[in-house]
């Protein structure tokens, strides 16, 4: 049994959330593909994907305060 590094679990939260966004943002899309119109939902979801982009910026951030 290997023991976690900061490293590796760093880059596995940043690819999660990496990922959420991604489903964030092909959800927006999927709404807007679905509907003649631009709806509510889909925004909302477009929303959504940039606060996951904000938040791998601030944990980026965070992870890396002090060691450049």
């Amino acid at each position: 049994m290997s023991v976690p590094t900061r490293g590796e679990t760093f880059s596995k939260l940043i690819e999660y959330i990496r990922l959420a966004q991604e489903q964030a943002a092909m959800m927006a899309h999927l709404e807007n593909a679905e509907n003649d119109y631009y709806p509510k939902e889909a925004f909302q979801w477009l929303t959504v994907s940039e606060l996951l982009k904000k938040m791998q910026h601030q944990v980026t951030n965070l992870a890396t305060r002090g060691r450049q």
